[in-house]
């Protein structure tokens, strides 16, 4: 399912990983066609084909289809069911022309519903050589999007945008080019800004320490982090004004305490001397003189 699709302002959206047959996989989708025509164009890959085996190959018949969410026999559907051989030089095979963007987009054509476009793949895997990946998973699939050469979930979006926006140049030289280590590495980075963003207090030493070595991973990837290393740096001096000026509270707290009970008590003998006081401030009379 992608959502706000007539709103998205990147070429390319990527499902989350998904698998089938023990494989896994995801979509690759055009929203706003390809330089070739004016269609929606979509993709079956193989996901994460580096940490297969060499000589890997998988052989599977599938199908592609654009879901009419009005009538579903008004649905557009990728061909004939695809056969196709997967490997590390054809990674993924799909449809360049799946519908064309005007009918995708029409008013009531019902394949954009609520803003959400939905997609359907049929995968019968016939053969595999090389391990299978991973279990049959259930979690539904979702899209990543792309920003700046980043591939992020729906929600990571606006964070990574900011970023590049007040710091433009802080992934100039950021040397890994398989999309999942960069989504890594991205994820690491907003994980950190995560924690920077708890009370001081709330953070540990072992926390703070974990940070600056995360700092110095995401570095050696070849992002430039000084505005980060600054603010991790200021959070870490916050922390210990926080750790030193609860202490002198503390400090404050049990002084003013005995200072209090100091004053019950000299309040307790100065009622006990004025009660004196009175008793002995008493004129004698007749009787008691004679």
């Amino acid at each position: 399912m992608i959502k706000n699709f007539s709103s998205l302002p990147y070429d390319k959206v990527y499902s989350n990983p998904f698998v089938i047959g023990g494989c896994k996989w995801h979509l690759l989708a055009y929203p706003k066609g390809n330089k070739f025509n004016n269609s929606l164009s979509l993709y079956l890959v193989v996901d994460d084909s580096r940490s297969l085996p060499c000589g890997w190959k998988r052989y599977a018949q599938f199908s592609l289809t654009i879901v009419n969410q009005q009538t579903e026999k008004l649905s557009q559907r990728g061909g004939t069911e695809k056969q196709h051989w997967f490997n590390q030089r054809n990674l993924g095979s799909g449809f360049t022309s799946m519908i064309p963007l005007p009918n995708l987009h029409a008013k009531h054509g019902g394949f954009l519903v609520n803003g959400e476009v939905k997609i359907v793949v049929e995968i019968d895997v016939l053969e595999v050589i090389g391990k299978l990946d991973v279990s049959e998973e259930t979690s539904p699939v979702m899209e990543s999007i792309d920003v700046n050469g980043f591939q992020v979930l729906p929600s990571q979006v606006e964070s990574v945008k900011c970023i590049f926006e007040r710091h433009p140049d802080f992934a100039s030289r950021f040397r890994p080019k398989n999309r999942h280590l960069k989504s890594t590495y991205m994820n690491v980075l907003l994980g950190l800004i995560k924690t920077l963003c708890q009370l001081p207090e709330e953070l540990s030493d072992d926390d703070l320490e974990e940070a600056f070595v995360a700092v110095s991973y995401v570095e050696k990837g070849g992002f430039k982090l000084d505005w980060l290393e600054k603010k991790l740096a200021e959070v870490k001096a916050k922390k210990k004004k926080v750790e030193t000026g609860k202490a002198r509270l503390h400090q404050t707290e049990e002084e003013l305490h005995r200072l209090n009970q100091r004053c019950l008590d000299l309040k307790a003998l100065l009622e006990k001397e004025t009660a004196d006081v009175s008793e002995a401030n008493v004129p004698l009379s007749f009787d008691d003189v004679v």
